[in-house]
């Protein structure tokens, strides 16, 4: 568990945040989503992005029977092919960990739970802490915390750090990802600024979104937040995880995720346990230019 700092720490801690330069973030992203790979070597990232996805429902109408055929196609994303690989986890609200648990055991894959009154993260801290305890409780090996994005664009660090400290202690040993919302942020200041301050309070994952709001996880948002946990690796020693949520539909932007994520922190973070893209949609897309490039033909959408 992080120790809280002193007001007088935090401050020094956010006001020694660099501010990020615009041009130059959006220019390096757009021009590392220009670059494209080949042959053997396109399969395996399509592959590794497979591996790193979270399969997510996070809907008013979710049902068992949805959550029982997700967690199907977590296992085997595609049941022709037996060599694809499962996906990282299947992420979803906390009253259907149970259900999730139950089809996934003896599986790698991992149960994921939003908590912390997602998506807007507007209620008491005492509600956040008990709904985190019994989602880890009913089974879930991550929780997805949304911060408070009215306290952090007020000034209140302080509130959103000892929340997260909070939460972090809550989880036990399950990992926590903390949701910055950064299409609520405003700037890439600020999202610097929550990355290193999620960070700093004991975040295993900060994560761009929460899929509810545009725009959600962009390749420039992402660099920014790539930078902030090389820097505070470098700073701590610590490696923090990323996930990138909300938007991403596509093959093609898979790959251009990883390859920032490789160019900005290296091939140590080319791991599941070290990135993960949240997706809805996108594992149907990746299977289609999967099986393209092993058998030279496009599968039906179906």
């Amino acid at each position: 568990m992080a120790t809280a700092p002193s007001l007088l720490h935090l401050g020094s801690l956010m006001g020694g945040v660099r501010s990020v330069d615009q041009v130059a973030v959006e220019e390096r992203a757009a021009s590392l989503g220009k670059r494209s790979i080949k042959k053997a070597s396109k399969v395996w990232a399509l592959e590794l992005a497979i591996r790193m996805m979270d399969l997510t429902t996070l809907e008013g109408a979710d049902t068992p029977g949805k959550v029982a055929a997700l967690c199907g196609k977590a296992i085997r994303p595609d049941p022709t092919d037996h060599s694809v690989p499962s996906v990282a986890a299947v992420c979803l609200y906390p009253s259907l960990i149970a259900q999730a648990v139950q089809h996934l055991r003896g599986t790698t894959v991992k149960v994921a739970s939003v908590a912390t009154s997602f998506p807007s993260g507007q209620t008491f801290t005492t509600v956040k802490v008990t709904e985190t305890r019994e989602a880890v409780a009913a089974g879930a090996d991550e929780i997805d915390m949304v911060i408070d994005r009215g306290a952090f664009l007020s000034g209140g660090y302080q509130k959103v750090y000892d929340e997260i400290v909070r939460i972090k202690e809550a989880c036990g040993s399950a990992h926590l990802k903390v949701i910055l919302e950064t299409g609520e942020l405003g700037s890439y200041d600020n999202v610097r600024r929550a990355s290193i301050l999620a960070m700093a309070a004991g975040a295993d994952f900060i994560k761009t979104s929460t899929g509810k709001i545009q725009p959600a996880a962009t390749p420039a948002v992402t660099l920014v937040m790539m930078e902030a946990v090389r820097d505070f690796h470098r700073e701590t020693g610590r490696n923090v995880g990323l996930k990138a949520a909300g938007g991403i539909r596509t093959a093609k932007q898979a790959v251009q995720y990883l390859v920032l994520l490789y160019e900005t922190l290296g091939p140590d973070w080319m791991t599941p346990n070290r990135f993960r893209l949240g997706a809805s949609s996108l594992l149907n897309d990746v299977l289609m230019q999967l099986a393209r490039e092993k058998t030279g033909a496009y599968q039906s959408a179906d």
